[in-house]
């Protein structure tokens, strides 16, 4: 399939999806919404990919909504509300329940509804030096598009409010306070990645989830059944007869 707002290559068991309209430093318009909303549920079919990689181009990870493609005469009476229902909170929860490991690689400035993109995935690497902000609050309008929800279980509540109010932070204060997982050398995430069993890591990524709201016999529970069916897997099998014959 052929996109006019992102590149998609899958490269040695690594989905990746690049941002890529550099002009408006890879703002989000609607089509580029419907694009990756697309990429994305291909990737998360495609057998031959085990890992996703979400990335911006020439610069920029994604300078969030492109507020400049709302025709000005639309613009008094837009309803922000209906456009979030219609856009990316479709796009988070799609990255919320992909099973795969998902990556933001933040190659370049990550702002505003970018930055929110970025905290959906599970897992999020920074080249030193890329600039990031919640910067809503800044345009009169409140943190979207997950950011709510993710921020504050990855920093806790008091650091992810005082980000909310529009600070810039580079890379190396968001790998200090939790935000990204490391600077730079995005293959080394990736090595480690592809290698995860595929229904271990499904079902892990589940019950960590359900750690956060669900009561210890709950979480248990679930535990139980993702062992089962990960038992019950061909990687399980494999990984065990690997095992068994080093142990010989």
């Amino acid at each position: 399939m052929s996109y006019q707002t992102l590149r998609y290559d899958v490269n040695n068991g690594a989905g990746t999806i690049t941002l890529n309209r550099p002009e408006v430093k890879n703002a989000i318009n609607n089509r580029m919404h419907e694009e990756l909303y697309d990429c994305l549920q291909d990737a998360r079919s495609d057998e031959n990919v085990r890992v996703i990689v979400l990335q911006g181009t020439n610069g920029s990870f994604s300078s969030g909504a492109d507020l400049k493609s709302i025709p000005i005469e639309k613009m008094e009476h837009f309803d922000y509300g209906e456009a979030l229902e219609e856009t990316y909170n479709k796009l988070v929860r799609l990255l919320d329940a992909i099973n795969k490991p998902t990556v933001a690689y933040m190659n370049g400035i990550a702002v505003g509804a970018g930055l929110s993109i970025a905290l959906a995935c599970d897992f999020r690497v920074a080249e030193p030096g890329t600039k990031m902000a919640l910067s809503f609050m800044k345009i009169g309008l409140v943190p979207d598009a997950g950011a709510s929800y993710f921020l504050p279980r990855l920093i806790g509540l008091s650091r992810a409010l005082e980000l909310s109010l529009g600070e810039t932070i580079d890379a190396e204060e968001a790998f200090r306070i939790g935000l990204v997982h490391q600077l730079g050398n995005l293959e080394s995430l990736l090595s480690t990645l592809k290698q995860a069993p595929p229904t271990a890591y499904a079902s892990m990524k589940n019950n960590m989830k359900c750690g956060l709201h669900l009561s210890l016999d709950d979480v248990l529970e679930e535990e139980r059944k993702g062992q089962q069916q990960a038992g019950k897997s061909e990687e399980h099998r494999q990984a065990l007869l690997h095992f068994l014959k080093k142990v010989k």
